[in-house]
């Protein structure tokens, strides 16, 4: 039988914190005496090191400052963000383009980045003459120019990132294992002080309540989910999800309700969950079969239920275990 943390001797420590709008979360165990204040400095820091290089909100980030500069030009930007961008544009490229981090101005013009959803600029953005970021992006040593007109926009990818950083951080600490997590990407590290994985529940796609769908243990992997069921808007009597179809700058008419990807680290796993929402179920599937990842789409059937469509190992079994 294996023991509990109590047990083992441990102190269960659960640490959180405000980063990107919302909250960071950090759970781990450590031997009695052990002070977990360092370590939470040292995780708000590394957050808001994340936020401080990749916000569109921060008019000062080094995401803003690289979207306004001129087409051409230069820019040096620091280590984290350079590292986010390359794993952004090869999401991009393998996706086909349906994971694309050059849609800020889009994001912007339906209400979903910084300001206010604005007529004038929904019309520019359906109308504007697109090319997928990892055509117009070029990448240099600690510097990036742009070869087109872009507004760059990481909310699909620095949430994620994010969380792999706070793992970073407690491994930095002589943390061996734990749960991080920003707004639902979590990262598992490790196993559990009693030798089982961490377990971490898929939610339902329902805007009236949190319940899990299904309940996937991890070890030293990351999931990340998309869905149209928290963000949103109402535009002429539809529901709108925040997810950006880049085909036509304007949000998604048709998705899945949701689609979580397991990945190795959570900012890929956050980044194929978006690509793969905008792909929709079936192509989605077939490109995740492709690529070897391990994806669940959640659809509605039109009568009030859900459908759900794994791929890969990992949530076919869960899906499984979820209905027996």
């Amino acid at each position: 039988m294996s023991k509990t943390s109590t047990e083992l001797g441990l102190i269960r420590h659960a640490l959180n914190g405000p980063t990107m709008g919302t909250r960071w979360t950090a759970l781990f165990h450590a031997a009695p005496g052990f002070d977990p204040a360092p370590v939470r400095a040292a995780l708000q820091a590394a957050v808001d090191e994340v936020d401080n290089q990749m916000s569109a909100w921060k008019p000062d980030s080094d995401l803003n400052r690289l979207s306004a500069a001129p087409v051409g030009e230069w820019v040096d930007v620091p280590h984290h963000l350079l590292a986010v961008l390359r794993l952004g544009l090869a999401v991009g490229l393998a996706s086909g383009g349906a994971f694309d981090i050059g849609l800020g101005d889009a994001v912007n013009a339906w209400g979903f980045g910084p300001g206010q959803a604005s007529a004038s600029l929904m019309s520019a953005a359906l109308t504007a003459a697109r090319r997928p970021a990892h055509e117009v992006l070029e990448l240099g040593e600690g510097r990036v120019r742009k070869l087109a007109p872009l507004v760059l926009d990481l909310n699909g990818i620095a949430k994620g990132y994010g969380a792999d950083r706070l793992t970073e951080t407690l491994r930095l600490a002589g943390i061996a294992s734990g749960l991080t997590g920003i707004d639902g990407e979590m990262r598992a590290m490790g196993l559990r002080p009693d030798g089982a994985p961490w377990a971490i529940a898929v939610e339902a796609p329902d805007p009236a309540r949190r319940a899990a769908h299904t309940v996937l243990e991890l070890e030293d992997a990351a999931v990340a989910t998309s869905g149209d069921y928290r963000h949103w808007i109402a535009f002429r009597g539809r529901r709108l999800s925040h997810t950006i179809d880049p085909r036509r700058g304007a949000p998604l008419e048709e998705s899945p309700a949701s689609v979580t990807v397991v990945a190795g680290s959570c900012a890929e796993a956050d980044a194929w969950a978006t690509a793969l929402m905008v792909l929709g179920a079936a192509r989605g599937a077939a490109l995740a079969g492709r690529y070897g990842l391990d994806a669940l789409f959640l659809v509605r059937d039109g009568q009030g239920g859900l459908q759900a469509l794994p791929v890969g190992k990992l949530f076919a079994a869960s899906v499984e275990d979820t209905l027996s």
